[in-house]
């Protein structure tokens, strides 16, 4: 069966200070993302699309595209403005991409077939992997059906800065119920991690609580509700036009609501971690050198 590894890597990496999509951080310069393809191919993936910035794309192909087209089919698509639906005009004076729904919406003439979606610039882990590819061929006779795989929060946190994540809760069939994007997530001397954006003293949160890091399997159909949640997004006068995004877990927080999709929790033992600030990068270039010396990794990937 044919199952596809979509790959959002058009963010601007603010917070990082850099393109960190594209930083060499494996004990070989490996870039990131090549860990999550490299577990995907040996779970089953067999294609590979890129969604990236044109300004990107010389530099991301020579990096990295036409080392894995060696090895699987690879496709490109492009997280611009002249992509968004409906003839939506973005404001003058905006930047930064519309966010991650309109990443997945950019490649919707590339993918016929069920397909996973991860950020870049996240470590998955090979049981991630796996667990998504036995669910995307479920999901290819299954109807209103989506997965992901949840990590725990203590666990996706940086100490050096705030992070965004989708908090989500599960009932007892170990489905997802709710979605909700928390924003500046911060840990607190006191070991406690509590969300600042609500409130400035900080809302405690459940260290264990499950959240989303991007890792889902959608059918193909979700495109078009991906289409139509995104240029409602885009006409609606609410949230500051220069600055909102789309993201996914809002939608599949809104499709499960309202159309009833159904979206099972994958159960991995999988463990994340990634770069969100310059300073994380040590971190997680010492933890990749010991996934190539307990043997999880060969030399050079």
């Amino acid at each position: 069966m044919n199952t596809t590894l979509l790959i959002m890597a058009a963010g601007l990496g603010s917070r990082y200070g850099g393109n960190k999509q594209i930083d060499r951080i494996g004990p070989n310069g490996e870039i990131l993302m090549e860990y999550s393809i490299f577990d995907a191919m040996e779970a089953g993936f067999d294609k590979v699309v890129f969604v990236i910035r044109k300004n990107m794309a010389e530099t991301f192909r020579e990096m990295i595209g036409d080392k894995i087209a060696r090895k699987v089919q690879v496709e490109y698509a492009f997280q611009e403005y002249d992509s968004l639906p409906g003839g939506f005009v973005p404001p003058a004076d905006r930047t930064k991409p519309y966010g991650t729904v309109h990443a997945v919406y950019c490649a919707h003439d590339l993918i016929h077939e069920p397909f996973a979606v991860i950020n870049a610039d996240d470590y998955y882990g090979k049981d991630a992997f796996r667990a998504m590819a036995d669910s995307l061929r479920r999901l290819r006779t299954a109807e209103n059906s989506a997965s992901m795989v949840a990590y725990y929060l203590k666990n996706t946190i940086s100490k050096n800065g705030h992070v965004t994540r989708g908090v989500c809760s599960t009932d007892e069939n170990n489905n997802l119920v709710k979605v909700v994007e928390t924003y500046s997530i911060l840990p607190f001397p006191d070991g406690t991690i509590r969300d600042i954006y609500t409130d400035p003293n900080g809302v405690i949160l459940d260290p264990d609580a499950l959240v989303s890091m991007n890792l889902w399997g959608f059918a193909p159909s979700f495109f078009d509700a991906a289409k139509k949640y995104l240029q409602d997004f885009l006409f609606s006068e609410e949230g500051e036009p220069l600055k909102k995004e789309c993201l996914l877990p809002a939608l599949v927080d809104h499709l499960m609501h309202t159309q009833g999709l159904k979206v099972e929790v994958l159960s991995t033992k999988a463990v994340w971690f990634g770069v969100t600030y310059k300073e994380d990068k040590a971190t997680v270039a010492s933890k990749l050198q010991e996934l190539h010396d307990d043997g999880s990794y060969p030399p050079a990937l």
